[in-house]
C-alpha cells in the first residue's frame, strides 16, 4: 500500500507537499471521479469487508469502486499518511420514502482540520448528493457547488446536512415520474454528531447492509461515478447521466434502458469497472432518488 499507486489510481499529479483546502480539494474530485460509489460486491457474490488492506486492494489495483465504509476510510488513510488531521464521524442517512432518518449509524464520513478551520469530505455519497468540494463545518451557511447549494445546520450538538437542487429537464418523458428522480426541491441528506468514531463501529452496519432485505443495498445494484460536469449513474438496468447547470437553473436528466448483455459494456466503458464474477442486476422500485 502506497500513496503514489493510489494517486495512478486517481490521476492525481499535482503537489502533496502543502496540507491546504486546495491541494485536499484537488485529491478529494480527483478521487470521485476516478473512484465510483457502487455496491456491486453484494449481487456479484462478493463479501464487502473493512479491512483496509482489502479495500485498498479492491479500489487501487483491481480498479473497483466502493461505498462510505470503503471510500472514505480509504480518502481518510491517504489524507492521514500526507499529514492532514483526519478522523471519522458516523451519520445517520435520511430516508425520504418514510421521511425519517436511519435509526442505524451506516454513513462514514471524514472530518479534516486545516489552520483551525474543520471541514466534512465525504466520498462516499453517490449520485446527485456527493459533494465536490469538502464542506466547511459552520451552521447555517449557505455552500455553493456544481451539484447544487448544500448546507450545514446544527441543533444541540447534532448537525444535518440538506442539499438544494435545481430544475430538472428529463427529455425521455417516459421517465417524468420515475422514483429514481428526486421530486423535492430541497432535501434532507444525513444528520450527524462531532463524536470521533473508528471503523470499529462499522462492524456491524457493514453486514446487516449487504445482507438484511430491507437494506437499500440488497433491493438496488448501484454503480454511480461524478464527472467533471456532472454525474452518471446505473441503477439496476437503467443508466442515467446527468448534467448540472447544461442551462440556467436548470440540470440535464438522460435516462435509457439497458438489455441484460448491455450492463456489463456500460460498466466498462462508463465506470472502467471489469468485474471478476457475473453481476446479478436488481432494482426493487421505490427505494432510491437521484
Amino acid at each position: 500500500m502506497n500513496l503514489e499507486e493510489y494517486f495512478a489510481r486517481t490521476g492525481y499529479k499535482g503537489s502533496t507537499a502543502k496540507q491546504d483546502l486546495e491541494t485536499l480539494t484537488d485529491i478529494f474530485q480527483h478521487h470521485i471521479r476516478a473512484v465510483p460509489f457502487e455496491n456491486l460486491s453484494i449481487h456479484c457474490g462478493e463479501k464487502i469487508t473493512l479491512e483496509l488492506e482489502h479495500v485498498y486492494h479492491k479500489i487501487v489495483r483491481r480498479k473497483r469502486g466502493g461505498w462510505c465504509m470503503e471510500n472514505n476510510q480509504l480518502l481518510g488513510w491517504v489524507l492521514k499518511g500526507l499529514g492532514y488531521d483526519t478522523s471519522f464521524l458516523g451519520a445517520y442517512v435520511f430516508n425520504p420514502h418514510q421521511n425519517a432518518y436511519a435509526t442505524l449509524m451506516t454513513h462514514l464520513v471524514v472530518k479534516v482540520v486545516i489552520e483551525g478551520k474543520a471541514y466534512v469530505v465525504d466520498g462516499g455519497f453517490g449520485v446527485s448528493y456527493q459533494m465536490w468540494q469538502p464542506m466547511e463545518l459552520v451552521s447555517g451557511k449557505d455552500q455553493p457547488q456544481a451539484p447544487g447549494v448544500f448546507r450545514f445546520t446544527e441543533k444541540n450538538g447534532v448537525w444535518h446536512l440538506e442539499k438544494v437542487r435545481r430544475k430538472q429537464y428529463i427529455p425521455n418523458q417516459s421517465f417524468s415520474n420515475s422514483d429514481l428522480l428526486e421530486k423535492k426541491e430541497c432535501r434532507k441528506v444525513y444528520m450527524f454528531s462531532l463524536e470521533p468514531r473508528t471503523v470499529e463501529d462499522f462492524r456491524f452496519q457493514c453486514t446487516y447492509l449487504q445482507t438484511s432485505p430491507d437494506s437499500l443495498f440488497t433491493k438496488k445494484s448501484i454503480c454511480t461515478l461524478q464527472t467533471t460536469d456532472g454525474f452518471r449513474a446505473l441503477i439496476g438496468w437503467t443508466l442515467t447521466e446527468t448534467t448540472y447547470n447544461y442551462k440556467e437553473n436548470m440540470d440535464l436528466v438522460e435516462f435509457v434502458t439497458l438489455e441484460d448483455e448491455e450492463v456489463e459494456k456500460t460498466l466498462k466503458e462508463k465506470f472502467n469497472i471489469t468485474l471478476e464474477t457475473k453481476l446479478v442486476p436488481i432494482n426493487v422500485k421505490g427505494s432510491y432518488t437521484i
